[in-house]
């Protein structure tokens, strides 16, 4: 016999078997998908097929321990991932029945979680465990929407809020990974850009490299995402070039720099596995925050960009976000390949930055910005005498900052173009290079005027936006209309809950 089955063999020696005077929660909560109910295996609750929680707390299978398994019922609907439905399940009858009977032999949700891990591992049938730091943000959020989405079968994945693991408490970063001990961490994690000196050292330097060691000791593969901030200006950039580091580079490029040269200086003294992505500017949809080309065009839906804050030819490089997903599944199946590594993951195509805002404009039917182009002395001028008109206000008790897109002024007056050929000679290529922000352009623009129309941010762009929801209309001119519509069912505008009576 050898040593796997060996010890696969002692971990069902010592579990406890299941005690049939012990309820499950099938039989508590007769949700009708429990074993022996005629059910195939699709939908068969993954509870009553789960044999790595077999025997806990006297159960059958996860029986008596549903709460970590995913895609079982709470309140009658199906849950998704363990991570996102814990919080309903301790407010489940069934959980708080077997808090009761179980008292001082009742384990906790991590023992729990670090069982099923442990016997999975032991067994080789277990998902593998991601934890992706900043997932709340724009691309962690597209991360975990595509794994979740299309690999939920295959990879299960963490995304704490700061509140549960904040990069500038390293106790944090401790205590969860020594919980959880992911297959694989992923940094997404961005502080504002004008968090000043202290948010931009503790997050994107200390914080990144601190969640990097942590890597290196779980012996996982880390994926870290940077910037072209840290970059110069240019045609053709290579990963190889980079700012000189010195006090006159602003805090943001500066601590995004300082962190790229520790990575590499890990992998190359330590043996970190660590690949670096590096972005352009971002556009993509399903964002709550103003931020990358969103900035851009905020800026234009407000009509507060006059003219053309540009030169004619100025081009940069554009990084669309639900590329990202894909290329960040193929390294981590191909780490030999990436590992040590840093990539430029842009569009092939720059984007000419003049071009794009008259689209823009073109598309959202507005007459500004004028076509006129504002010399960079003058945009630097506007810019120095905003600073010093908002500084003059804080003595009133009025906290004003500039836009974050002003602070890289200068940048709209530089061309900067990444090289590809890396990502080109790579195993993954260029994906999709018929999509670009002007294919998108039209979708985006709807996706987010709609939203900011409806939260009134901006002024009202095209009102058949806001007309989301049968019945909205009615609701702005004749609510009491609505309501007697409604209620003599003359208009129906409620979901058909009929199929649950069955």
């Amino acid at each position: 016999m050898n040593r796997e089955n060996l010890v696969v063999k002692k971990s069902l020696e010592t579990t406890p078997k299941a005690d049939s005077s012990n309820s499950n929660c099938w039989d508590v909560m007769q949700c009708g998908r429990g074993p022996g109910q005629g059910l195939d295996e699709e939908n068969l609750c993954p509870a009553a097929g789960e044999n790595r929680l077999d025997g806990v707390h006297g159960g059958r299978q996860a029986g008596r321990a549903c709460w970590v398994v995913a895609g079982t019922c709470s309140g009658g609907s199906v849950q998704g991932q363990y991570a996102q439905t814990i919080t309903k399940c301790r407010h489940c009858m069934f959980y708080q029945q077997v808090l009761s009977e179980e008292k001082d032999s009742f384990l906790d949700t991590v023992n729990l979680f670090q069982k099923l891990m442990e016997a999975g591992r032991i067994t080789g049938r277990i998902k593998r465990l991601g934890l992706i730091v900043g997932g709340s943000g724009f691309i962690g959020g597209t991360l975990m929407h595509y794994f979740k989405s299309r690999y939920g079968d295959s990879f299960e994945i963490l995304a704490p809020n700061s509140k549960r693991l904040s990069l500038r408490v390293p106790g944090d970063i401790s205590s969860y990974l020594s919980t959880y001990r992911p297959d694989f961490i992923i940094n997404c994690a961005i502080p504002p850009l004008d968090g000043g000196a202290q948010l931009a050292y503790e997050v994107n330097y200390l914080g990144s490299i601190n969640l990097a060691r942590a890597a290196m000791a779980l012996r996982v593969p880390f994926i870290h995402f940077s910037s072209a901030a840290l970059q110069p200006m240019g045609e053709n950039v290579t990963e190889d070039e980079q700012l000189p580091l010195s006090t006159s580079l602003p805090f943001y490029p500066r601590s995004k720099l300082m962190a790229d040269i520790t990575l590499r200086h890990l992998h190359e003294t330590r043996g970190l596995d660590c690949t670096i992505i590096r972005l352009g500017v971002v556009y993509g949809k399903h964002d709550h925050k103003i931020q990358g080309f969103q900035r851009l065009l905020f800026s234009i839906a407000t009509q507060s960009m006059m003219f053309l804050l540009t030169r004619p030819g100025i081009r940069h490089s554009y990084t669309h976000t639900e590329k990202i997903g894909p290329f960040v599944h193929h390294i981590l199946e191909n780490r030999a390949e990436y590992t040590g590594r840093t990539f430029h993951f842009v569009d092939p195509e720059p984007v000419e930055l003049s071009r794009l805002v008259l689209e823009v404009k073109k598309a959202l039917g507005l007459k500004k910005p004028r076509e006129l182009y504002v010399p960079y002395p003058f945009a630097r001028l506007g810019r120095s005498s905003l600073k010093l008109f908002l500084r003059m206000l804080r003595p009133l008790g009025f906290d004003g900052r500039l836009p974050q897109e002003l602070m890289f002024l200068d940048k709209f007056y530089k061309s900067q173009i990444l090289s590809v050929e890396r990502l080109r000679n790579s195993s993954f290529g260029i994906p999709d290079p018929e999509v670009t922000i002007f294919s998108e352009l039209p979708d985006i623009v709807k996706y987010y005027v709609a939203r900011w129309q409806h939260y009134n941010l901006i002024p009202i762009v095209d009102k058949e936006l806001l007309q989301t929801a049968p019945g909205t209309r009615t609701f702005q001119n004749d609510p009491e209309a609505l309501l007697e519509n409604m209620h003599s069912n003359t208009d129906n505008y409620l979901a058909d809950f009929d199929s649950l009576r069955d």
